[in-house]
């Protein structure tokens, strides 16, 4: 009789901590904070019907459009590349603007990577980052975006990180590309109106020349410390989607041209892009989609600099040519957006850096001839004088390049996002939380 009260005894046991572990990975998050926009618009769920591999996914359904993601905060060793991946689906998902929709993230940054939308199948998603001067990041898998709002379904699954190595050497790699011919419409005055802009072969030339110049500028001004080469890609297919803002107006943004060039970029691991364009033509009467801006710099292509290079409004504008009464300095363009990219990244890496457009309140003028060629060459040597110091970039700056698949080639697999695999690990895992919990609350209380 004592053997069969503790055959149901261990039976009741094995069901209990069957029945804990069905429940616990219908509810457990694994640690991931669930975020949103606005409440009310979105449900989360461990969604064990829909699922890639044995684990339950993990299901963000925004009801109407809103931004909502699952994040996890992981310790990182700064300046050193991350790849973070997992596999989604999506379902009806649609945004209020063309970069919103399905992807990895770091919370509170504009950091992610390519967007999912539509309805698609299960696929591969990565997102590859330097952790720059931090030691901690939100990882996030995101429905939404940094300024975007979805609606729709997402699966996220089957989450990995690993580590890899800096590539710390002064050597970058640049794609260019021109298109030479726009096609697109917009809005005018609240009407539709089609723009249809062309490049001329002199338009073409003057790129490809200034390129050359830019090349044996960059490496002679900064005294070595950075060299450049570059590919030249000429996109005949006419861009078909532009993007606005208020401040800049019309422009090409990465979402308008990744169909076009990302194949270049994912195989030749460029470290910089520009995009060289026309923009207007007032000598054909066209409508001009911009302010006066010739170049805008600043932006990022999923973790890549990423620069317009826009030719003037007419061939009679000589800005572009070389000539040595009124302008030797023709590829000044080039260089200016790209030292914005080096900017950003200085502050991001925790160095402080002057303004690029400050040069008035250093002391630096603009030269009718050289344009602004004094205040870039101190600028890139950090010969800036100060109030008795020496101001510009950090000669470091010049070898933290973008992350790419090769920083991956002896790449460690980190635990960071993995889920409990086992009844052990389950258990282990609840006991954590409830630490987690009780920790976070004598915290609060103090």
């Amino acid at each position: 009789m004592k053997i069969i009260k503790n055959i149901i005894w261990i039976a009741i046991f094995i069901l209990a901590i069957f029945v804990f572990c069905k429940i616990y990975s219908k509810y457990n998050y694994n640690d991931y904070v669930k975020g949103v926009s606005e409440k009310s618009k979105t449900n989360f769920t461990r969604d064990s019907n829909v699922k890639y591999s044995e684990m339950d996914s993990y299901k963000i359904e925004n009801t109407d459009y809103n931004d909502a993601m699952f994040s996890k905060t992981i310790s990182v060793i700064p300046n050193t590349p991350y790849k973070v991946t997992c596999r989604v689906k999506v379902e009806n998902v649609e945004s209020d603007k063309p970069t919103g929709g399905a992807q990895i993230c770091i919370g509170d940054t504009t950091e992610r990577s390519i967007r999912i939308s539509g309805t698609q199948e299960w696929q591969e998603l990565t997102f590859m980052f330097n952790s720059k001067n931090r030691d901690k990041v939100d990882i996030g898998f995101r429905l939404g975006g940094f300024e975007e709002k979805s609606k729709g379904i997402a699966w996220f699954s089957d989450f990995k990180i690993e580590s890899g190595t800096a590539i710390e050497d002064n050597n970058w790699k640049f794609g260019c590309f021109i298109f030479p011919k726009i096609d697109v419409n917009v809005e005018v005055n609240g009407k539709t109106e089609r723009v249809n802009l062309q490049m001329s072969d002199t338009d073409i030339q003057d790129l490809r020349n200034n390129l050359a110049r830019f090349k044996n500028t960059i490496s002679n001004m900064s005294d070595n410390k950075i060299k450049i080469d570059y590919d030249l890609h000429i996109i005949e297919e006419p861009i078909k989607t532009i993007s606005y803002d208020e401040e800049n107006e019309y422009y090409i943004s990465p979402d308008d041209v990744y169909e076009y060039i990302n194949s270049y970029v994912e195989q030749n691991e460029y470290d910089y892009i520009y995009v060289g364009i026309r923009m207007a033509d007032i000598q054909g009467g066209n409508t001009t989609l911009t302010n006066d801006w010739v170049g805008l710099g600043g932006m990022e292509y999923y973790g890549i600099g990423f620069s317009n290079i826009r030719l003037p409004d007419s061939e009679s504008n000589l800005i572009y040519k070389y000539n040595y009464n009124y302008n030797t300095f023709p590829e000044e363009v080039y260089l200016h957006e790209f030292l914005h990219t080096l900017e950003r990244n200085s502050r991001e890496y925790g160095y402080e850096v002057p303004d690029l457009h400050e040069y008035a309140k250093y002391g630096y003028s603009e030269d009718r001839i050289d344009g602004q060629k004094k205040w870039y060459s101190d600028y890139m040597n950090k010969e800036i004088e100060y109030n008795g110091e020496k101001l510009g970039l950090p000669a470091e700056i010049y070898t933290h390049k973008p992350v790419h698949e090769s920083n991956f080639k002896y790449g460690l697999e980190l635990d960071y996002l993995d889920e409990p695999e086992n009844i052990i690990e389950i258990i282990r895992s609840f006991f954590n939380r409830v630490g987690n919990l009780i920790d976070k609350g004598a915290t609060n209380e103090a």
